[in-house]
């Protein structure tokens, strides 16, 4: 999924980006650049914000109906790809205990939990 963000800069400021489809979500960086590599971390943190406090992530806009907006006509539009976050869900699995002590081994060794590894493993699939 994309979305598109407006990255804009007024004389003597950084470069700014905000995503027309989340309103209060914007950012900054000095150079083009950062400014968009920002823009993915900070979409990033506000889905996650947006799915813990239950709410609906809107569906992406086109570009050419945020062009249409005259508070973005004066930007560049820029597309942030973006993996909407999925529920997590606790689950209770039987193992061999020689099976266990492997994966927990594997998961020490990569620095992560076991649910990590178990979920690193799985979408490896």
């Amino acid at each position: 999924m994309y979305y598109v963000a407006i990255i804009h800069k007024d004389k003597d400021s950084d470069y700014g980006v905000s995503f027309p489809d989340f309103p209060g979500c914007i950012t900054a960086g000095i150079t083009i650049d950062e400014a968009k590599d920002m823009a993915i971390e900070v979409l990033k943190f506000h889905v996650e914000g947006m799915v813990e406090d239950g709410e609906d992530i809107p569906a992406s806009s086109s570009l050419e109906a945020i062009m249409k907006n005259p508070d973005f006509q004066d930007g560049v539009a820029f597309l942030v790809s973006f993996t909407r976050p999925d529920k997590t869900v606790r689950v209770n699995i039987t193992l061999q205990k020689s099976d266990l002590a492997k994966i927990d081994t594997a998961a020490k060794a990569r620095g992560l939990s076991r649910s990590a590894y178990l979920a690193e493993k799985g979408a490896a699939r």
